[in-house]
C-alpha cells in the first residue's frame, strides 16, 4: 500500500463502529474540528478516516492524543496513512483526463435512453420512500447528478478525483459536488435515501468490492435504494493511453451475477436486474443495471 505521513487535514470525525476500540467509551467523537481525543491504546488495526477514505494503520502500542485536527496530529511519530494503490492510480487517471473526459461525455445521457429511463424509475422509488437525499457516487462531470436533480431529487455528487469534481462544479454550479471515496464516505449511518453508482465500480479490485457495498448499506437509511450501472465481463485489463495521454489504470469487469451476489451479501435486497447489449459505435461491452433496497421494518416477518 502507498504510504504518506498522517495529518489531520480533511478529518471531521471518527465513526466509533469503524474504530478498533478496547472498550466502549474509549473514543470520544465530535463533528467539530477541535477537541477530538484518542484516550486509549490504539490497537494495531486499520482505522478509517471517513472524510478522505484513507486509512490510519497505527503500530501496536501507539498512544496518541489529537489536540486539534486543524493543527494536525501530535504524539503519532510512528503512524502513517495508507490507502489501497488502486485509489491513488484511479485519482491520478481521472485528474489527468478530467477535461477531455468531461467534454467527451458532456451529452452522455442523451445517447443512453435506458440509463435515463432507469434513473426516472429510481427517482420515483426514492421520492415514494422519503428516506433522505441521494448521493451520486463516482459522479464524474456530474451528468447523472444533474439528471437526478431535474427529476426532483435532493442530490449531491461524490468523486475521488479533485479535477473531476472541479469539472462537475463548473458544468453544474448550482449543485453540490464533494471529493471522497465510495469505500469511506463522510456521512453518518443511515444518512441517505438513495445511492447511484453509474460505471463507478470498474476500478475496484474484486477483493475490495464487498467493502464498498458494505459502506453503501451503512450510509443508506432503511428503505433507501441503490441503482448500479456497470460494464459486464469476466476480465481484468490495464490501460496505458486515453485521450492521447499516457495513463496507467486497471479495469475489473465482472459477470452481473457476481456483482449481484456481492450486493446481497452486503444486506441489500435486489429488486431488479437488467442486461443490455452495446449501443452505437462507442460502446464495446454489455452493460448491466441493478436496483436494490436496504430493508426496513416493512420487510420484517
Amino acid at each position: 500500500m502507498a504510504r504518506q505521513k498522517l495529518s489531520g487535514t480533511g478529518m471531521t470525525y471518527f465513526i466509533r463502529r469503524q474504530l478498533a476500540c478496547p472498550a466502549p467509551g474509549a473514543f470520544d467523537a465530535t463533528p467539530s474540528w477541535a477537541g477530538l481525543q484518542l484516550r486509549e491504546w490504539v490497537l494495531p488495526r486499520v482505522l478509517e478516516l471517513t472524510h478522505t477514505g484513507r486509512r490510519i494503520a497505527p503500530y501496536q502500542g501507539c498512544r496518541a492524543t489529537v489536540r486539534s485536527a486543524r493543527r494536525g496530529w501530535s504524539g503519532l511519530p510512528s503512524c502513517t496513512v495508507t490507502e489501497p494503490p488502486f485509489l491513488g492510480s484511479t485519482r491520478v487517471f481521472y485528474d489527468t483526463v478530467a477535461a477531455d473526459y468531461a467534454e467527451h461525455l458532456r451529452a452522455e445521457l442523451a445517447d443512453r435512453p435506458m440509463d435515463r429511463a432507469l434513473l426516472t424509475v429510481f427517482a420515483e422509488l426514492v421520492r415514494a420512500a422519503g428516506a433522505g437525499p441521494v448521493a451520486d457516487l463516482g459522479c464524474g462531470p456530474g451528468a447523472v447528478t444533474a439528471q437526478l436533480h431535474t427529476l426532483g431529487l435532493a442530490v449531491f455528487g461524490v468523486d475521488l478525483s479533485p479535477q473531476m469534481v472541479a469539472q462537475a462544479r463548473q458544468a453544474h454550479p448550482g449543485l453540490r459536488f464533494d471529493e471522497g471515496s465510495m469505500s469511506a464516505l463522510d456521512l453518518p449511518d443511515g444518512a441517505l435515501g438513495g445511492i447511484t453508482a453509474f460505471y463507478s465500480i470498474m476500478h475496484t479490485p474484486p477483493e475490495l468490492l464487498p467493502a464498498v457495498f458494505a459502506e453503501f448499506h451503512r450510509v443508506l437509511a432503511p428503505g433507501g435504494h441503490v441503482l448500479l450501472a456497470f460494464l459486464v465481463g469476466d476480465e481484468q485489463f490495464h490501460r496505458t493511453e486515453a485521450y492521447g495521454r499516457a495513463v496507467s489504470i486497471d479495469y475489473f469487469l465482472r459477470p452481473a451475477e457476481r456483482v449481484g451476489d456481492a450486493v446481497s451479501r452486503a444486506g441489500l435486497v435486489i429488486h431488479a436486474q437488467m442486461l443490455r447489449e452495446p449501443h452505437g459505435d462507442a460502446e464495446k461491452r454489455p452493460r448491466a443495471y441493478l436496483l436494490a433496497r436496504k430493508p426496513d421494518e416493512t420487510d420484517q416477518p
